[in-house]
């Protein structure tokens, strides 16, 4: 069987590619090696922003206090 060359169309050599190259496929293979804890940490995040923005509304917080006058929702 003959060996097959690149002929230029291949892969360059870790030494022919730029610093950036380098750097920006670095990064492509952390965020591939990382891609659960990842997500993992953006879900508990996007789940926080979203809880503390219902929890912020005044409607919602009116259900966990007593108001004065008003009839008594846990001795009810």
């Amino acid at each position: 069987m003959a060996k097959q060359r690149s002929g230029g169309m291949g892969r360059r050599s870790r030494e022919d590619e730029s610093l950036l190259t380098r750097c920006v496929d670095s990064v492509f293979k952390f965020v591939r090696f990382a891609e659960f804890e990842i997500l993992f940490v953006l879900f508990f995040l996007i789940a926080f922003l979203i809880f503390k923005d219902l929890t912020s509304r005044p409607e919602y917080n009116q259900i966990l206090v007593k108001k004065p006058g008003g009839p008594d929702w846990w001795l009810s």
